[in-house]
């Protein structure tokens, strides 16, 4: 069993950063991403068609180099979150909680007792394969795996007081994407109601002993919102470095002509 590098970071008062793994499967990156200090990968498994199987590799990758694993999940059953977790992911985000209700039903799949209701099975990674003591792994199951919960609705926005204060998660992170699509205001990054939504949450997490985090684009933007209160950011993503590295290739020798 490992710890979290991320609740360490967080309950040491700082920030954790995340980078976004979502199209190279290969496990050397994200061994790579640890090395370089980054304290977790976000591996998206909402979004894309990999394999819920190409996470363990992942898994394995980040505790050779002492980074945390955080797989956003399909919402799909109690299966997928009970599968993520035994391979050894050290969090877990969910995409579009919008209600109380269903922060509740989550807490409850993710969480042993007293906490939640999570089966247990004890030969994952999470349990370092039968070989920890089964009392000693329920404990460090509820104490060091992170539950995110994605707000990215307006319905979640108008709940966002009961949502926060749920027992038994950790983090709220803002989708700004998705939740400025729902707002009506879709892409305008500093709109005053995209900001003031953001903040509420940051205020219902304050309020509530919970963390809060959203994915940044910038140092620039990852300051402001530090200073707002946010500690969990996410900044970068394969996918995104590879589109920009290859257009700026391309870039490079378009213009040139045959003498």
């Amino acid at each position: 069993m490992v710890p979290s590098r991320v609740l360490q970071r967080l309950r040491g008062g700082g920030f954790a950063l995340l980078t976004s793994i979502c199209r190279v499967r290969d496990p050397w990156l994200a061994e790579l991403v640890g090395r370089l200090g980054f304290d977790g990968v976000w591996y998206d498994l909402e979004h894309r068609t990999a394999p819920e199987a190409s996470a363990e590799a992942m898994a394995v990758a980040c505790r050779a180099s002492g980074c945390d694993l955080m797989v956003r999940v399909r919402k799909s059953d109690y299966g997928m979150p009970m599968r993520m977790l035994e391979i050894g992911a050290n969090g877990l985000m969910v995409p579009h909680v919008r209600s109380a209700a269903e922060a509740r039903r989550w807490v409850d799949w993710c969480r042993f007792p007293p906490l939640g209701a999570r089966g247990f099975d004890g030969a994952g990674a999470d349990a370092d394969y039968m070989l920890a003591d089964p009392r000693a792994h329920l404990e460090h199951a509820n104490r060091e795996v992170f539950l995110a919960f994605q707000i990215e609705d307006r319905a979640a926005v108008d709940s966002i007081e009961e949502i926060a204060a749920v027992e038994g998660f950790d983090i709220l992170f803002v989708g700004p994407a998705d939740l400025s699509l729902s707002l009506g205001v879709p892409f305008e990054w500093r709109h005053p109601e995209l900001e003031s939504a953001i903040r509420r949450v940051g205020e219902a997490a304050a309020r509530a002993g919970k963390w809060w985090g959203l994915p940044v684009d910038s140092a620039e933007s990852a300051r402001r919102y530090l200073d707002l209160g946010a500690r969990l950011l996410a900044y970068g993503s394969d996918h995104v470095l590879l589109v920009e590295g290859y257009r700026r290739l391309y870039a490079d020798l378009a213009g040139l002509e045959l003498a």
